[in-house]
């Protein structure tokens, strides 16, 4: 059997301005809204070139992030790029929008040159070339 990895799906606290963010910056294409007004539960589903998606959600009664360096469950999302200087150029770029770099630009132990920054939310990015 074939597999592949569809979505990856993040809660968020504000939705629409995550959606902007990785709109923007990524260059995904997110779908209408959907919205539950049963459950409250709102979301967006992003596209990307290639790849799987990411769904932000939100919804009223969300529960406080994990603390702790390393918390369980959710590390980080990667985007492929496509060469070293892309990787340099949309890091600046992140960084002049007020995203932290947490690592990098540098080449990895296991031979990818990458960054490593944090979200509007601080949900963590890494970038690869």
């Amino acid at each position: 059997v074939k597999m592949n990895l569809e979505h990856v799906a993040l809660y968020v606290d504000d939705l629409e301005a995550m959606k902007a963010f990785y709109v923007r910056y990524f260059g995904a294409t997110a779908t209408n809204k959907y919205h539950n007004p049963r459950t409250g539960l709102q979301t967006y589903f992003l596209s990307f070139d290639e790849g799987a998606r990411l769904e932000i959600m939100q919804r009223l009664e969300m529960s406080p992030r994990a603390s702790g360096e390393h918390p369980l469950g959710y590390t980080h999302i990667s985007f492929k790029l496509g060469s070293e200087e892309d990787v340099d150029q949309l890091t600046r770029v992140l960084q002049e929008s007020g995203c932290p770099l947490l690592n990098g630009p540098r080449l990895t132990g296991d031979g990818y040159y990458e960054s490593v920054l944090s979200d509007p939310e601080g949900n963590l990015i890494e970038l690869l070339a």
